[in-house]
């Protein structure tokens, strides 16, 4: 294990351990996996940042913002492939936030895919063979889709960082649709910088809650109603929220440039949070999202703090205490 790699799962662990969790440790389990995962790069260097986790093949997918390809790896080898070239293909120039469903469909978020290349697709859905599904336009000026969460109803819900609104995209008898779910205008102040982003289900599986980086809010968004209010997070300091991992009542909030993970206890329904523990990460690494992969978080490096980002590209394992 490298010493950054180690730097970084004992930070998860002491997070963990603040949650109140066993401090036996599965060490038999977990030794036949790697710590870090290498990633494929472009010669000119590459930024990452959105990962999905498909439970039933152990594959994990990240996006690369830098040419949009989809890496994909398996939990169990060191290296992962480049799974979708980038560059244009698909429309697809840039990538974010990755989910994959209970069918192994692969979603896509595009980020500013659409502002910077008018007419080109906002999001992207494939399926687990790579063959595209749905390329499709919100149809809303400016819209930056950054992450996603799949919800109960099946149908895969999209962030907007440049405005409080949520895409729903779901799937009817081959025909794919995507409208704007929630806008919550008058009540969420967009702000300057990245704006909504990282997304899960509430416990109850009720809500969404949804980070609010650059002003460190969480907010809540019922799926009954699609109102939107804000969580209570009791004056935690939240600033930099990126990805959210959440897993019954514990919810991890990865703060990337803050370089901390702060770990929460969500209540049932999603509206109020209280901070148990803020740990540092690595301070060599800017992480960005995460997801939980038999019982370990897999945690994009991102390399944006590197004007011309140089290999090694990777996604490292965080591995929590149980």
């Amino acid at each position: 294990m490298s010493v950054r790699s180690l730097s970084a799962t004992l930070a998860l662990s002491a997070t963990l351990l603040g949650a109140g969790v066993s401090t036996a440790v599965a060490s038999t389990t977990f030794a036949a996996r790697p710590n870090t995962y290498e990633l494929p790069g472009d010669p000119g260097g590459s930024k990452f940042e959105g990962i999905g986790y498909d439970t039933r093949t152990r594959n994990y997918y990240v996006s690369e913002t830098t040419g949009g390809e989809i890496h994909r790896g398996q939990v169990n080898s060191p290296d992962a492939i480049e799974w979708l070239k980038g560059d244009g293909t698909d429309g697809r120039w840039t990538a974010r936030g990755v989910n994959v469903d209970a069918q192994g469909r692969v979603y896509v978020a595009g980020g500013p895919n659409g502002i910077d290349h008018p007419g080109a697709p906002d999001l992207w859905v494939y399926d687990r063979d790579g063959k595209l599904l749905a390329a499709l336009r919100t149809g809303v000026p400016n819209a930056f889709l950054n992450d996603l969460v799949i919800g109960p109803d099946g149908a895969a819900y999209f962030t907007n960082s440049n405005a409080p609104q949520l895409f729903r995209v779901a799937e009817q008898h081959g025909r794919w649709t995507v409208s704007t779910w929630a806008d919550a205008t008058g009540t969420i102040a967009t702000a300057t910088g990245f704006n909504l982003g990282g997304i899960v289900l509430s416990p109850d599986r009720k809500a969404l809650v949804v980070a609010q980086g650059n002003v460190g809010k969480l907010w809540r968004f019922d799926l009954r109603t699609a109102t939107a209010t804000a969580v209570d997070i009791a004056g935690a300091d939240l600033v930099n929220a990126d990805g959210l991992v959440q897993k019954g009542n514990t919810l991890w909030v990865v703060r990337n440039f803050s370089k901390m993970l702060s770990t929460l206890r969500l209540s049932v329904d999603g509206s109020t949070a209280r901070l148990l523990s803020a740990t540092p990460t690595d301070p060599d690494r800017v992480l960005t999202t995460a997801k939980l992969a038999q019982g370990r978080l897999l945690v994009v490096d991102s390399k944006f703090d590197e004007a011309t980002a140089v290999p090694p590209y990777q996604v490292i394992a965080l591995t929590p205490l149980r």
